[in-house]
């Protein structure tokens, strides 16, 4: 009848600590968000308001460890209503249950075959953007993991190589990414509602790709489809139904906005880390380290 909660404040009414939560994230200093309040409640847990939702925020290893080791335990998934309007499902069924079956079919796909495959496009790709960048002076590494990752990404899910496809992929990407960290007001005007008009144009243009992919598998042999459609048309959930082509296709826009958002800011910690610990640097230099191998598993997973 009365929880304990973290120590905290919601702020204002439905817009919260909002405001400066994405002031911080302007300004690239994230961390001070969690950092302040962590200082003047001096608790490793703190209790906030975010894009319109109560949140606890917990601050170190510990807490990580308590969530991720506790799954459908003591805690489970969440997501807000910003996700379903942004990706949502034919079949009504929550988000939670399509992120378990996605999880199943990606470990179905990565086998020891179709892993290898995938191992050298990524190199190939990999060796063209260090072609491109080897004569510079100064690289901007999220940049260039960001344009590196995306492309990975189109490879493996769409198979789409086609860089000028690429780049109007990324363009509508970028504004779904805008809409899913702005606040959930959706009406004209907000990045919200261009978000959610950008998503239903990707999603209609990838049903009708799945549709031409499933022509191009019955005409031809599907033992030498690689990439993650192919896989998909083939594969079933927990029910034994094929998924549908409106779900492949809303699940292939949500990939691609999690590899572009926020794998990119892994691969440039790691290349900052690479500066800093030379030991590292040289054995992977060398060749002892397939961080190749570890790129492509945080893009799938």
């Amino acid at each position: 009848k009365n929880p304990r909660l973290p120590p905290g404040r919601t702020g204002w009414p439905l817009v919260g600590e909002t405001l400066e939560y994405f002031s911080k994230i302007q300004q690239g200093v994230l961390e001070k968000f969690v950092t302040e309040r962590r200082n003047k409640y001096s608790s490793k847990i703190f209790r906030t308001s975010l894009i319109g939702y109560p949140m606890a925020i917990l601050c170190d290893a510990e807490g990580n460890k308590f969530l991720f080791s506790n799954e459908n335990k003591f805690v489970k998934h969440w997501w807000p209503s910003t996700i379903d309007k942004l990706f949502p499902k034919s079949n009504n069924k929550p988000n939670t249950e399509h992120t378990k079956a996605l999880h199943k079919l990606l470990t179905f796909i990565l086998k020891k075959d179709v892993l290898r495959a995938y191992v050298g496009v990524m190199d190939a790709i990999m060796k063209q953007h260090l072609q491109i960048y080897a004569e510079c002076k100064l690289v901007k590494i999220g940049d260039m993991a960001k344009t590196y990752i995306f492309k990975l990404a189109c490879i493996t899910f769409l198979g789409i190589d086609n860089q000028v496809k690429i780049d109007e992929l990324e363009k509508g990407i970028e504004e779904i990414a805008t809409g899913l960290h702005s606040m959930p007001l959706n009406f004209p005007g907000t990045a919200l509602n261009r978000a959610i008009k950008t998503s239903k144009l990707m999603r209609e243009e990838f049903e009708s790709m799945i549709r031409q992919r499933k022509v191009d598998l019955s005409v031809h042999s599907s033992s030498s489809a690689k990439d993650f459609v192919s896989h998909m048309l083939s594969a079933t959930d927990d029910g034994g139904q094929f998924y549908s082509e409106a779900d492949i296709a809303c699940i292939l826009v949500g990939l691609l906005q999690g590899s572009y958002t926020t794998v990119h800011n892994t691969i440039t910690n790691i290349m900052m880390y690479l500066t800093e610990f030379s030991d590292v640097y040289n054995s992977v230099l060398r060749g002892k380290t397939n961080i190749a191998v570890y790129v492509f598993n945080l893009v799938m997973f």
